[in-house]
């Protein structure tokens, strides 16, 4: 029988879990209820007592309440329950995990469901969820759901939401079960094509699109992260985790963002990761060339009167200036200076982006010169390549020849 997994705080939500555990049983699952809780007695009996979560994070559950100092209390048993759902997870006792809670739940709940591989269903209902998840998701495969009132009783708002999460992780469960009996992985390993990781955003899509299409044809699976901040952190922490074979970095506005006040930033650690595990990476400047922030009357004063363009609705954008180009390219080449795998620095001369390019509105030359000299500066002397191509980023043209080098690069 498929097995979900609650694990939740039920000194304070022991009626929401009962209710949650009930559903999934008519549902035909079973269930295993973990008590994360740690100021009151448990309101529901629990299949895995705290005392047991606090001892897997090396801790002592009556010296946690005696203390009574929350923050501690829900470090510790967030550390305890993944080590919990971990163990579940590799006695083929967890199919899914699902759990219901506020800011504090919530951080418990994620924290053990960060620790499992992806594929392994995921449901967090939080009524954080409506905000910035990702302290929570982080860059696994977490799925959120709002729970639009608190978590303070069954109602007639709550039980719906509450319904809808409890058939969900159900039928998740479920197909998951199905597959490990199948012997069918659902989760992410190894297969008989090698891994290529690739960065892109909307202004960089046809380029991407042709390095996709030509390592495809070279043999390799192109996974493909949107550079959005949370697309660049979930690259980062998977090329770091060394399952790639190599990188093709072609899109690097998040840096821009991370050092220039946009919203899109995937912090700055990006384009580290791959270099630190020594991947071959192919890296190309593209969408370095603006500065992203929200909906236009969001841009900062500041910004305004470089002339704002609406990328989407939920996206501005404006043109980076002579001195940013150039601080771009030195934190770059910075970057790519620390690499100790395989390092191709590969520049597109004739623009950036599909708004960089020949008759686009951020077709500056000058500025994306300020760029390359900077670029070209800071790896002078260094083991990066420099290629040079008199193309546009989005020429289908640069995207295969970057494939190649990259196909090159690691051994192909």
């Amino acid at each position: 029988m498929p097995i979900v997994v609650l694990v939740g705080t039920l000194d304070t939500k022991g009626e929401e879990y009962g209710w949650v555990r009930d559903r999934l049983r008519e549902r035909g699952v079973g269930t295993l209820l973990v008590d994360a809780g740690i100021l009151g007695p448990p309101r529901v009996e629990p299949d895995v007592p705290r005392d047991v979560v606090a001892r897997a994070a090396g801790s002592d559950v009556a010296r946690l309440a005696r203390d009574g100092d929350r923050g501690a209390a829900v470090t510790v048993m967030a550390r305890g329950a993944a080590r919990v759902v971990t163990e579940l997870h590799e006695a083929g006792q967890l199919h899914a995990v699902l759990a219901v809670g506020g800011s504090g739940g919530t951080s418990i709940a994620t924290r053990a469901m960060r620790e499992l591989p992806l594929g392994v269903p995921k449901l967090m209902v939080s009524s954080m969820a409506a905000g910035d998840v990702s302290p929570y998701v982080g860059s696994t495969d977490i799925a959120m759901l709002y729970s639009i009132v608190d978590i303070a009783g069954v109602n007639r708002v709550s039980r719906p939401v509450l319904a809808n999460a409890a058939d969900a992780a159900a039928g998740m469960a479920q197909g998951y079960a199905a597959a490990v009996r199948a012997e069918r992985s659902v989760e992410f390993t190894a297969g008989d094509r090698p891994l290529v990781a690739a960065s892109m955003a909307g202004v960089t899509t046809p380029g991407v699109d042709a390095a996709r299409a030509r390592l495809t044809e070279l043999g390799y699976e192109v996974l493909v992260f949107h550079a959005s901040g949370t697309g660049g952190r979930s690259l980062e922490e998977l090329a770091g985790r060394g399952l790639f074979a190599g990188v093709l970095d072609l899109t690097l506005c998040e840096i821009a963002d991370d050092a220039l006040g946009g919203i899109l930033t995937a912090g700055p650690d990006r384009l580290t990761a791959a270099g630190r595990a020594g991947l071959p990476q192919v890296v190309a400047p593209g969408a370095l060339d603006m500065i992203k922030f929200g909906p236009m009357d969001t841009v900062p004063e500041r910004f305004r009167d470089r002339g704002p363009r609406v990328h989407n609705p939920s996206i501005s954008v404006v043109r980076t200036t002579v001195e940013e180009a150039a601080e771009l390219g030195r934190r770059v080449a910075a970057k790519l200076r620390a690499a100790t795998g395989p390092t191709i620095l590969h520049l597109p001369l004739r623009g950036l982006s599909t708004l960089g390019g020949p008759g686009g509105p951020f077709h500056e030359p000058t500025l994306d010169e300020a760029l390359f000299g900077a670029l070209r500066e800071g790896v002078r002397g260094s083991a990066v390549e420099v290629t040079e191509v008199d193309t546009h980023l989005n020429d289908p043209e640069f995207g295969r020849g970057a494939a190649e080098r990259l196909h090159a690069a690691i051994g192909g």
